[in-house]
Parts: structure tokens; C-alpha cells; sequence
């Protein structure tokens, strides 16, 4: 995913955030400490503690924002390859084989750091599910623009589809799982 340039110097936060985000998904959030991030960042311990009350309260921001940004991507690319509800659909796998396709992909943050926190009652927890909500409304909107019998059903089906493709392309380290989740995908949504 492509990042804002900006010529002023980033702040306290920000480089507190942009070394938690390259850290915290490229080594996973539990690899990776607090002392860590600070070094990373060159902040104080006190600003980080300004800032985020506590690591787990940094790998909640951490995961909104990268919520925010991997969504804008995700929706911005889909929308830019096609116009019709079902090519859309589709499109969602091409996104997801650039995605794959990047150097430093390291599977879904959300998929990774809800299997690392294990508690659903942690903050970055219950970030990662809502990001698979946030995810299933889109492809359940694109589903209903497209005049799919029983949206709902497949929606989920597609929902699993994708999340299928990002598990299977980050441990084999395979982009065609993609490729693959597509073809499934038409199968579906012809059947539908």
C-alpha cells in the first residue's frame, strides 16, 4: 500500500506508529516489545506512554489505522479495475494478487494479530473483527448491487474465499492463490 509523503518531520506519535506498524507486521506483536519500538522510533519512554497507555493500547491504534488505510486500498483498487457490481467482485482478488505480490507481504495484520492475541476481549482483539466486518458490509454491498440471489450466504462464501486466498498466499508465499480464490469465486456467483 502506497504511503503519504510529507516534508514536514513526523511527530512524536507518528514515528512511535510508523515503527509499531513495520514492526508489529513484520515480526508480529507479540515478537516485538515496547523497549523495541522506542529505539525504532527515537522517543522518549515517557512520550510513548503520552501517547498510548499501554502496548496493547498501541496495537489497537495501530490496527484502526492500518484498518483505515488497508480499506481505502482495498476499495480504491477494486473500484478502480471495474464498474459492474459483479466484475467488482471479482476485481477484489486482482487486488488481492497485487497485494500478495508486494515484497514485504506478510499475510492480513488482522488475521495474524487476532491469532497472536487469542483473547477476544483485548483491544486489538476486537479491532480485527471489526475489520472483518467492516470487510463482509463491502463484499455484502457489492453482492446486493449486483442482484445476487441470498446475499447474505454469499457474501460470507466470498468473505471466506478471500480470507482463504491471504492465508494460503502468506504461508506458501504464493501470489496465484489469488488467482485461484478467483476462479472459485465465478463458480460461485454464477451458481448463485
Amino acid at each position: 500500500m502506497p504511503r503519504p509523503k510529507s516534508s514536514a518531520k513526523p511527530s512524536a506519535r507518528d514515528r512511535i506508529m510508523q515503527a509499531a506498524s513495520t514492526l508489529f507486521y513484520q515480526e508480529g506483536t507479540q515478537n516485538v516489545g515496547i523497549d523495541r519500538i522506542i529505539a525504532e522510533s527515537g522517543v522518549a519512554k515517557m512520550s510513548l506512554y503520552n501517547h498510548f497507555k499501554s502496548k496493547d493500547a498501541l496495537i489497537a491504534a495501530w490496527l484502526q489505522q492500518r484498518d483505515a488505510n488497508w480499506r481505502e486500498w482495498f476499495q480504491e483498487t477494486v473500484e478502480k479495475q471495474a464498474t459492474a457490481p459483479t466484475e467488482r467482485l471479482l476485481a477484489m482478488f486482482d487486488a488481492l494478487e497485487e497485494w500478495f505480490s508486494q515484497p514485504d507481504f506478510r499475510g492480513c495484520a488482522f488475521i495474524n494479530s487476532s491469532v497472536e492475541l487469542v483473547d477476544p476481549e483485548h483491544p486489538g482483539y476486537q479491532v480485527a473483527i471489526e475489520h472483518q466486518q467492516a470487510i463482509y458490509d463491502y463484499i455484502l454491498q457489492l453482492v446486493k448491487a449486483a442482484e445476487i440471489d441470498d446475499p447474505d450466504a454469499v457474501a460470507e462464501q466470498l468473505l471466506l474465499l478471500l480470507e482463504g486466498a491471504i492465508v494460503v498466499a502468506m504461508m506458501r508465499r504464493n501470489p496465484a492463490a489469488a488467482v485461484q480464490a478467483k476462479a472459485a469465486a465465478e463458480m460461485l456467483i454464477r451458481a448463485a
